[in-house]
């Protein structure tokens, strides 16, 4: 369960640093939000602000900035005063459609370290901290 910040920022820079978007990206994004806006996303690496990220059901909640943790709190309580064995078992049974996943991401975390070994990478962390656009071939 996530709870996020109406003005967060969030993205998935993977393929701005020159690596292929892995391990949870390729399985979580497409369950969640759909594999058109996953695609778009994980592809451009654009950002989203909270809002968006819950409206597309990247996040659970959105509340304002200065309520995140309250809010978190809030949820934490309702989850500790419900009954243990039906949320494990909810969560569990919830769980089964990553593992039905498994070799989407065992190719993903594959596909991202054989990333981290060419030279796309390098100029990906190079245009980072020189704070200019990379120029992959």
């Amino acid at each position: 369960i996530s709870v996020v910040g109406k003005n967060t920022r969030i993205l998935d820079g993977h393929t701005k640093l020159g690596v292929a978007a892995g391990d949870h990206a390729a399985i979580i994004w497409p369950l969640l939000c759909g594999m058109a806006k996953a695609k778009y996303y994980l592809l451009t690496c654009d950002s989203m602000s909270g809002e968006e990220a819950e409206a597309m059901g990247l996040a659970s909640v959105c509340v304002d900035d200065d309520q995140v943790v309250e809010e978190a709190y809030n949820v934490a309580r309702k989850l500790a005063t419900g009954s243990q064995t039906a949320i494990r078992w909810t969560k569990y049974s919830l769980n089964n459609w990553l593992r039905s996943a498994g070799p989407a991401f065992d190719t993903s975390v594959a596909l991202e370290m054989l990333g981290f070994t060419g030279p796309d990478v390098r100029e990906g962390h190079a245009a980072i901290m020189e704070k200019r656009k990379p120029k992959f071939n």
